[in-house]
């Protein structure tokens, strides 16, 4: 946590960790705008984890043939 209270923003390879995915499947959901938002500050991107796990919690699924809701 820093001074305000936050965890730090969270680089591709620690989300990708995080997710047991690729940087580079990272990097595709990116560019298709199907994954967790993302910060770009110079050449740089990063993640909050609030979005991390907001983008999680938006994918629960209670029946695969794509029923969103809880289970």
């Amino acid at each position: 946590m820093n001074e305000e209270g936050r965890p730090p923003l969270a680089t591709p390879a620690e989300v990708a960790e995080y997710r047991r995915v690729t940087v580079a499947a990272l990097a595709q959901e990116r560019y298709l705008g199907t994954g967790p938002k993302f910060k770009k500050l110079g050449k740089r991107v990063l993640y909050d984890w609030a979005d991390v796990y907001s983008w999680i919690d938006g994918n629960t699924m209670a029946r695969t043939d794509g029923g969103r809701g809880a289970a």
